[in-house]
C-alpha cells in the first residue's frame, strides 16, 4: 500500500510526514514523529490517555486516522510547556501531586487545558465533567480536580 503525505501543524510548527492510509494519528505521532508524550491506553477512545487537540477541539487521537490531520492543527502534551517554563497546569499538577504513574497525565493535562481555554472559571462539577473522558487508575480524581481548580484561580489572578 502506498504511503500518504500529510502536511499539518503540530504545536505551532509546520510538519510533514508519511503514513499508512489506515494508521491512527496516535500511532503516527508516537512512531513516525517521536512525540511519545501522547499515550495509548485503550485504543477505543474510552480512556483519554491519547487526548490531543485537533483544531482546538479535544480529540482522542486513537480514533482519528493520521491522513485526516492533513491541513489541520494538532496540539500535544509536548507543546504545553514554553521552553523551560511549564504550563501553569503542569506546575500545579507537580506541586499538588496530582499524578502518579503518568500514563493518563498527558491526556488529563490536555483535557484540562482545553477546558480552561473554554471556561476559565469552572465549577468543580464542570471540571469533573470536562475530565470525565479521562480515566486514572492511580490517583483517584480529587487531587487532579483540585489542581485544575487552583490553576484556574491562579490564571484568573494573573490575568487581572
Amino acid at each position: 500500500m502506498a504511503k500518504v503525505h500529510v502536511t499539518t501543524t503540530i504545536n505551532g510548527e509546520p510538519t510533514e510526514f508519511l503514513c499508512e492510509p489506515q494508521q491512527s494519528l496516535l500511532d503516527a505521532l508516537r512512531n513516525n514523529l517521536g512525540l511519545t508524550g501522547t499515550k495509548e491506553g485503550c485504543g477505543t477512545g474510552d480512556c483519554g490517555a491519547c487526548s490531543i487537540t485537533l483544531d482546538g477541539r479535544l480529540t482522542c487521537s486513537c480514533l482519528v486516522l493520521a491522513v485526516e490531520a492533513d491541513g489541520h492543527s494538532i496540539g500535544t502534551i509536548e507543546g504545553m510547556a514554553q521552553g523551560d517554563k511549564l504550563h501553569p497546569l503542569q506546575r500545579k499538577f507537580l506541586e499538588m501531586a496530582a499524578l502518579q504513574c503518568g500514563i493518563c497525565t498527558p491526556g488529563v493535562l490536555i483535557a484540562a487545558r482545553a477546558l480552561l481555554e473554554k471556561n476559565p472559571n469552572p465549577t468543580e462539577t464542570e471540571v469533573r465533567f470536562g475530565l470525565a473522558g479521562n480515566l486514572c487508575r492511580c490517583t483517584g480524581y480529587d487531587k487532579i480536580v483540585r489542581a485544575v481548580m487552583d490553576t484556574a484561580a491562579e490564571m484568573r489572578e494573573t490575568a487581572s
